[in-house]
């Protein structure tokens, strides 16, 4: 799937786990500080931990399709597995016995699990640069592709409420916002203050 120069790819190439961590970190690091910060740890955190298989690719400047410089990723959980791993021990093992517990309390009000039959959106990272390319639909069209795949009956995402950017992306593709969660006593923790949940509901092949 192409748009002008840019192909989505499923996985992740080889090589690219520094590059993905670093659109990760960009696009959340806002939210991941107070728990894998600073950005360098975290960035490093990231891609050592990266299942390659949980990962959608955008590639720009490929020639004859090999190679090409990652401009955008998708992450996904499904069967257990998203995109960024890493249990209670990596992050203790990382920061430490003491200012790890802290992180991994902090990890675990970000976590999503899967309901049966959902395919669960870890989010999406474009290069600021490379934003406004259609690059974000292209991810979310591959997404949903695998979704259908797997026999899910929807998509799932949450958005917090200071990127309304994202948000509209959604819309735009056809989500649809299902709940808001007030959480006013995680702006100074987690530096966003509400998220809304958001459905797409997909037709099995």
């Amino acid at each position: 799937m192409t748009t002008e120069s840019v192909e989505v790819r499923r996985g992740l190439p080889e090589g690219a786990a520094a590059r993905v961590a670093e659109l990760y970190w960009e696009a959340f690091g806002g939210k991941l500080g107070r728990a894998l910060g600073p950005a360098e740890a975290g960035r490093r955190f990231i891609a050592g931990h990266l299942h390659p298989d949980r990962a959608v690719t955008a590639l720009s400047g490929g020639e004859g399709g090999e190679g090409g410089r990652v401009v955008g990723v998708a992450g996904y959980q499904l069967a257990g597995r998203g995109l960024v791993g890493g249990d209670a021990a990596a992050v203790r093992a990382e920061y430490g016995r003491v200012r790890g517990l802290y992180r991994v309390l902090l990890l675990a009000l970000l976590e999503r699990t899967p309901a049966r039959g959902e395919l669960v959106m870890d989010g999406i990272a474009v290069d600021p640069a490379e934003r406004s390319r259609g690059i974000g639909g292209l991810l979310l069209t591959e997404i949903e592709a695998i979704a259908v795949e797997q026999r899910c009956r929807r998509i799932r995402l949450d958005v917090v409420a200071e990127n309304p950017r994202a948000r509209k992306l959604y819309e735009k593709h056809g989500f649809r916002a299902v709940r808001v969660q007030r959480t006013p006593w995680l702006r100074d923790v987690l530096g966003f203050g509400g998220v809304t949940t958001m459905h797409k509901e997909v037709a099995a092949r």
